[in-house]
């Protein structure tokens, strides 16, 4: 499959299968944790790229999550708590003919790895960032996180947190990242064509991932995970088509005569035309942001998903080779040495 974003990483000599990227660790994760589908369809989805296993790259930082590198059977990196995306960029833009891709979740990325990710974000290194979304402490077993709501009643906030949550794909979307989706763990096919159009887009992709912690805090995406409950309350973005949901997608996203946001109405022949169609290439992140914040972030009803915004924009990497090689070719290679003890120095004395 053609891809621009990982024209510099070498092909696989011969296909390869998803029983290629599993490696031979035990999988370690609370039985019935949405990780699990999360890991089945990355590895099922890793051949479509058709690159060679040592040209792929996990890292991750800490928490559920972060074990998701042992059980990749390609390079990986189990990091440092929120620093994966700084870890990630040295390796991105250092090593090109790597694809390097991120995960981590929603307490390692937004609480102490918030100013990592924004910046990852605003540079647009090419990174894949899957960030998994389960609004609570997993691993230190079920503290509240940055994405926790207003009320939550966990160990560390017994008379409910106080704390307004980050919606992700805003965060994303306000610090100029060029590629911003959200999936959902139980949803195999969303996830991989999500997937498949992270892959395939030069510079960072953040994909958010509703996931599942069955242990503290099961039910979180019941809205949007349950079938029966999901057809009313998820709204599918669609580049290109309108914005329409609903049992014979009889529910549409228009905009408000008087504020502009997004809504929801049932559509008629008298409003259908003014039905919002998405255009996640738009330049301006306006709509995209808006539509983020479209549900309810307590019931989560009319929850859009999908691919919110992918727009072009110079990729850091490509940008900083090119920086230097234009120095080598103005004034040599450098000398580090030389440069480290530069007429910037000096010589301290002792008696």
């Amino acid at each position: 499959m053609p891809v621009e974003a990982l024209s510099l990483v070498p092909k696989a000599d011969v296909p390869l299968s998803a029983r290629d990227f599993k490696s031979d660790q035990e999988v370690r994760w609370c039985p019935g944790c949405g990780d699990y589908a999360i890991l089945a369809a990355v590895q099922s989805f890793m051949p479509e790229l058709g690159l060679a296993r040592e040209n792929i790259v996990f890292v991750s930082g800490i928490g559920c999550s972060s074990r998701f590198p042992y059980y990749m059977n390609t390079y990986g990196m189990h990091s440092i708590h929120g620093r994966a995306p700084a870890i990630a960029t040295g390796l991105a833009t250092s090593r090109r003919d790597l694809s390097v891709w991120v995960v981590t979740g929603d307490g390692d990325a937004l609480s102490i790895g918030g100013n990592h990710l924004i910046h990852a974000l605003r540079r647009n290194v090419n990174l894949k960032i899957l960030l998994f979304n389960n609004r609570i402490y997993g691993l230190t077993k079920g503290q509240y996180s940055p994405t926790s709501e207003v009320g939550k009643i966990t160990k560390s906030t017994p008379m409910g947190s106080l704390d307004a949550p980050f919606n992700p794909v805003s965060l994303a979307i306000g610090a100029e990242a060029s590629f911003v989706a959200r999936t959902v763990d139980s949803d195999r096919a969303h996830l991989t064509e999500v997937l498949r159009q992270a892959a395939a887009h030069p510079g960072t992709a953040l994909v958010e991932i509703y996931q599942n912690c069955n242990i503290f805090n099961d039910g979180a995406f019941d809205a949007v995970r349950d079938r029966r409950r999901a057809e009313d309350a998820v709204v599918r973005l669609e580049h290109g088509r309108q914005i329409r949901f609903g049992a014979d997608r009889a529910q549409g996203v228009v905009r408000d005569a008087r504020t502009g946001d997004p809504r929801v109405v049932t559509v008629t022949p008298e409003n259908e035309a003014q039905v919002l169609v998405h255009d996640a290439r738009s330049a301006s992140p306006t709509t995209a942001f808006a539509l983020s914040r479209l549900a309810d972030p307590d019931t989560l009803h009319h929850t859009p998903i999908g691919v919110f915004r992918s727009v072009a924009r110079p990729v850091y990497d490509a940008r900083m080779s090119d920086q230097l090689e234009t120095a080598v070719e103005q004034h040599g290679k450098g000398d580090l040495a030389a440069l480290l003890a530069g007429t910037d120095t000096w010589t301290v004395e002792t008696p």
